[in-house]
C-alpha cells in the first residue's frame, strides 16, 4: 500500500457492496459476460428501438399545484423545439413517455401533456406511489386513475375499447419488494395490475436499490406464483414463436458495470439520465451493448432509459444541452443505415414491437409500432 494511502477495512468494503445489493443481480451479469455479445445469427445491420421513459412527477419535493403546473408547461413549451432538431430513420422526432403519477392527478396537468401527445411527441402512461396499501384500495385507485387519464384521451384502447396502460412503480417497489414493507403493501400486485389493464411493466432496472430483480437485460413474462411478493423474480424469456395474453410483459432497461470516462473506478450503469449524469456517447454504447432483445430476433435491440424529468434542474438539462447531447450521439453513431438504424418509440410502441417479434415478424420494427395496441385517442 502506498505511503499515506487510507486503510480500507475489508468489512467496510463488504458493507458497501451489500448496500448496493450487487449479490442480487451480479451472478446474472457475470453469466451474460461469458456469452457472446451478439448471437452468431445476428445480421450485420441492427435496429435500435429507443424509448425514454420519464417518472414525470410535477409535484416532486412537495411542490405546490402552481409550481407543478409550471413544470408541466415548461415541457409543453420547450420540448417541441428541442425535439424538432432530430429525426430517426423513419423521419420521426424523439418521443417521450410521460409516466404520470396517479396520486398527483390534476386535469390541467394532463391537458397540457395532451397537447404534446397530439403533436406526436409522446404518450402518457401510469406511474404510482403508494405505501402500506391493500389490494382492495389499490384496485379502486387504479380504476379511478385509468378513468381519469382516459377522459383526456390518454392511454391506448384494446379491441374491446378498454383502456390499457404501461406502468412504472414509484420507489421501484413493485409487488411489495422491500424487506421493510414500505412503498407498496400489495404482494399480488402483478395480477392486480394486469386485471386493471396493464400490458407491460417498465420499472426496472432499479440497481442499486434492493428492489432490483435477479433477472437483468431481458424482456420476459413473469412466472410462478404471481401473488407472492417480488413475483417478478422468476420469468420466461420472451422468444419468437412464444406469445402470452394472460399476464403483463416485463420490459427492462440496460444494467451493467461500466467504466467512468476520465474517472477512476467502475460504475453501475442503470440507464438513469440526470442533470448530473447526462447521456454521453459512452453511456449510449453501454446501453446498446447489453443487447436487450426478444430471443430469436437479436437485430432488434431494445434500449429503455429513464429519468425524473419534471423538476427544474432535470428539465433544464433534458430540454437543453443534456437532451441534445443524447440525440446527437444517437444520430451520429446509431443511425447510419448500415450498421444501425434508429427508431424512436414510446413505451407502447416498444411493447408492440416486442409482441411483433414474438409473433415472428422481422424487417423494420417501425412497421409494427401499432401491432397489438393502437395510439391513444389523443394522438389518433
Amino acid at each position: 500500500m502506498p505511503a499515506g494511502a487510507p486503510h480500507v477495512h475489508p468489512q467496510g468494503i463488504a458493507s458497501r457492496l451489500r448496500q448496493k445489493h450487487l449479490g442480487t443481480w451480479m451472478p446474472a451479469y457475470l453469466r451474460q459476460l461469458c456469452r457472446p455479445r451478439w448471437p452468431t445469427t445476428t445480421p450485420a445491420r441492427r435496429h435500435l428501438l429507443f424509448a425514454f421513459c420519464d417518472h414525470f412527477e410535477p409535484l416532486w419535493g412537495g411542490a405546490s399545484s402552481d409550481t407543478g403546473y409550471a413544470r408541466v408547461k415548461t415541457w409543453e413549451e420547450q420540448y417541441p423545439a428541442m425535439a424538432a432538431e432530430f429525426r430517426d430513420a423513419d423521419g420521426r422526432a424523439p418521443r417521450h413517455s410521460f409516466f404520470f403519477p396517479g396520486e398527483q392527478y390534476e386535469p390541467r396537468f394532463l391537458e397540457s401533456l395532451g397537447r404534446l401527445v397530439r403533436a406526436g411527441l409522446g404518450e402518457v402512461e401510469l406511474h404510482l406511489h403508494h405505501d402500506q396499501d391493500t389490494a382492495e384500495n389499490l384496485r379502486r385507485d387504479l380504476a379511478q386513475y385509468v378513468a381519469a387519464y382516459a377522459s383526456h384521451g390518454h392511454l391506448t384502447r384494446d379491441p374491446a375499447g378498454r383502456p390499457r396502460f404501461a406502468f412504472i412503480h414509484g420507489n421501484w417497489c413493485l409487488a411489495n419488494a422491500r424487506k421493510d414493507g414500505r412503498w407498496c403493501g400489495v404482494n399480488a400486485e402483478l395480477p392486480l395490475l394486469f386485471d386493471s389493464g396493464c400490458y407491460a411493466d417498465f420499472t426496472f432496472p432499479s440497481a442499486p436499490d434492493e428492489c432490483q430483480p435477479s433477472i437483468i437485460n431481458r424482456i420476459y413474462w413473469p412466472e410462478g406464483d404471481l401473488e407472492k411478493a417480488r413475483a417478478y423474480e422468476r420469468g420466461t424469456i420472451a422468444e419468437v414463436g412464444q406469445e402470452r395474453s394472460d399476464r403483463m410483459l416485463m420490459i427492462q432497461g440496460p444494467l451493467s458495470i461500466a467504466r467512468r470516462p476520465g474517472r477512476l473506478g467502475p460504475r453501475i450503469e442503470n440507464g438513469a439520465v440526470t442533470a448530473s449524469d447526462p447521456a454521453t456517447l459512452s453511456r449510449v454504447r453501454s446501453w446498446t451493448a447489453q443487447g436487450v432483445h426478444v430471443r430469436g430476433r437479436p437485430e432488434w435491440v431494445f434500449v429503455k432509459v429513464h429519468t425524473h424529468g419534471a423538476p427544474e434542474t432535470q428539465a433544464a438539462s433534458l430540454l437543453g444541452s443534456g437532451g441534445r447531447q443524447l440525440h446527437h450521439a444517437l444520430a451520429a453513431h446509431f443511425n447510419d443505415g448500415k450498421r444501425w438504424t434508429l427508431h424512436y418509440m414510446s413505451a407502447r410502441e416498444m411493447y408492440n414491437a416486442a409482441r411483433a417479434a414474438m409473433a415472428g415478424h422481422s424487417g423494420n420494427p417501425f412497421a409494427y409500432r401499432n401491432f397489438v395496441l393502437p395510439p391513444p385517442p389523443a394522438q389518433a
